[in-house]
């Protein structure tokens, strides 16, 4: 803000010639009080009425994890790159903690498309607000009002490009986060947490009684699938890599975990449910594993492809399904966000499981904000069979 001696000389500036073009000779009381008076004036016009809007020089330039091409890790980079646009629409928070995911490395390879280099990585971060929507439509908004954003407030966000000291998000895609959530956790939390509590009651619903198949359940991803399912009142098997893997996921809720280094999947499977297989499976393996889950999954079952671990999965014939009267889908978790109300809905939902304490969220690793630790993060994660047990997580501008 400007300081005010700076403020008065400029309005008195514009003042003078008024009171002089009237005659007008101020005393020193009648000075202080005009002085005041433009002082209010001036704060009036530009300090926001309950914090609706604040205006914000943005940056120019923000340090991220970017990329200039597609392809291994070593095209990842932290740089200097030029601030995103920035709508009327846009919140504009500092990025405390970015969550690392697989759709990170889909993009880096190409898998999803980009328009345009440099390309600001990654679809997670935390932080707080410095800067809410001018727009007074999405002022006026009753979804917006709903969420009681502020400058300062904590939140987290699901959006490409977020991997920055800075970023502009739409309000829709920006979750407030509960006084007893740290940033640390929202950031490991908000992706694979949203695609599980939509996966589970949209993709199928999960219910008491049902059987579960989640595929590397000790990820991050896995680990709130298996609590959120289990919580749901299903039998969760899980698959992994190695036993002290298995350990965690059991202490998380999965009641089978089956070391597939060590084990014949399906034949596993098949024997835990009595040759009838799981009512629905999860995988987000691909490539390497789709076409068991059509053997492993019941009459009348569901198939969730969840993602490409392993590579995209190759096209298949719908008379696949005949057989069993299967039902496969390849959703994705933004098209159940879609809309504000969405929005709200499921990310109350997940933030209010992790605040009861219903859903605990592993962190494995933070990772220091540069290139080397983006290298790092995305080898990590993407090694099959490798240590990584929960989320990785960028340590970006820290916990204020």
């Amino acid at each position: 803000m400007i300081p005010s001696s700076a403020i008065l000389r400029r309005a008195a500036a514009t003042q003078r010639p008024q009171l002089l073009s009237q005659g007008r000779v101020l005393l020193p009381v009648q000075r202080a009080t005009a002085r005041t008076g433009l002082l209010v004036r001036h704060l009036s016009a530009t300090i926001p009425v309950n914090n609706t809007s604040v205006e914000m020089s943005l940056p120019e330039t923000v340090e991220a994890i970017a990329i200039d091409k597609t392809g291994d890790v070593d095209v990842l980079e932290k740089k200097k790159v030029p601030f995103p646009a920035h709508g009327p629409g846009n919140i504009v928070i500092k990025v405390a903690y970015g969550g690392v995911n697989f759709i990170d490395t889909y993009y880096r390879k190409g898998l999803y498309p980009i328009k345009s280099f440099p390309q600001i990585l990654g679809m997670e971060a935390s932080g707080t607000i410095v800067s809410l929507p001018t727009d007074q439509a999405v002022l006026n908004d009753e979804e917006y009002k709903k969420r009681g954003f502020k400058v300062g407030s904590r939140v987290a966000v699901n959006f490409l490009g977020v991997h920055a000291e800075f970023a502009s998000v739409p309000w829709s895609k920006v979750f407030p986060v509960p006084d007893n959530v740290s940033l640390l956790t929202a950031a490991a939390a908000t992706l694979q947490g949203l695609t599980a509590v939509t996966f589970l009651e949209e993709a199928y619903r999960v219910k008491p009684g049902d059987t579960v198949l989640i595929y590397t359940v000790a990820g991050g991803f896995g680990l709130i699938m298996a609590q959120l399912a289990k919580h749901a009142g299903a039998t969760v098997i899980g698959t992994t890599s190695t036993e002290e893997k298995a350990a965690v996921a059991r202490a998380h809720g999965a009641d089978h975990v089956i070391v597939y280094t060590k084990e014949n999947v399906v034949d596993r499977v098949l024997e835990l449910t009595g040759g009838e297989g799981v009512h629905v499976v999860y995988d987000g393996v691909g490539k390497d594993t789709f076409l068991d889950n059509f053997k492993l999954t019941r009459r009348k079952g569901t198939i969730v492809s969840v993602g490409n671990a392993s590579g995209a999965v190759e096209p298949v014939a719908p008379l696949k399904l005949v057989e069993k009267n299967l039902a496969l889908l390849r959703p994705t978790m933004a098209n159940y966000i879609y809309t504000p109300e969405e929005a709200r809905y499921y990310g109350e939902k997940l933030f209010g499981y992790i605040s009861s304490g219903a859903l605990k969220i592993n962190i494995y690793k933070q990772y220091p904000f540069s290139t080397q630790g983006a290298r790092d993060a995305h080898t990590d994660l993407a090694t099959k069979g490798g240590s990584t047990i929960g989320k990785l997580v960028y340590t970006i501008g820290g916990e204020v």
